[in-house]
């Protein structure tokens, strides 16, 4: 049920991530046609507004990437046959993640309050809605890692059970 429920998660993810990357597409378009046609003017907040979208869409991505579990893995080891082996191996990895990702939940805390006394140039934004990506990232990071670490620990348990 749990499993489900953040899969359906990650699929709104998702969408926000394609639609954030359409919506990219305009001010990204905007800047190569002022620059190398001069059809348009040069607006200095499309290269601004591009960073914006930019940061969120690299912070869903890897929240995408760490549900898929494509992100930060690398192997180290061929794959290991003995379900024991499998979840060290899997283990190693999503206890490291989870690490890093109450490391950026609980400190990014923090960098997104900076971000609150801050404006952007251009487009006169706070800067917390992007600093916020930070805290964001950690806390869904941090619950699809325990999500995976729990899924590990119960295929091992399961073929234990199955083996004796």
């Amino acid at each position: 049920m749990v499993g489900r429920l953040l899969e359906k998660f990650c699929g709104i993810l998702r969408i926000v991530l394609g639609a954030l990357m359409a919506v990219l597409a305009i001010p990204v378009g905007m800047q190569v046609i002022s620059r190398y046609t001069g059809l348009i003017p040069t607006y200095l907040w499309t290269e601004e507004l591009a960073t914006f979208i930019f940061i969120w869409v690299v912070m869903i991505g890897s929240m995408v990437a760490v549900w898929e579990g494509t992100h930060f893995d690398v192997v180290l080891t061929s794959d290991v046959k003995s379900p024991l082996g499998r979840l060290i191996q899997q283990g190693i990895v999503q206890v490291f993640i989870l690490i890093f990702a109450l490391l950026f939940a609980w400190y990014g805390i923090e960098y997104a309050k900076i971000g609150s006394i801050q404006n952007s140039v251009m487009l006169r934004a706070n800067l917390m809605w992007i600093y916020v990506t930070v805290p964001l990232a950690g806390a869904v990071w941090t619950v699809f890692s325990a999500y995976r670490l729990y899924e590990a620990f119960a295929v091992y348990s399961l073929s234990r059970k199955t083996a004796s």
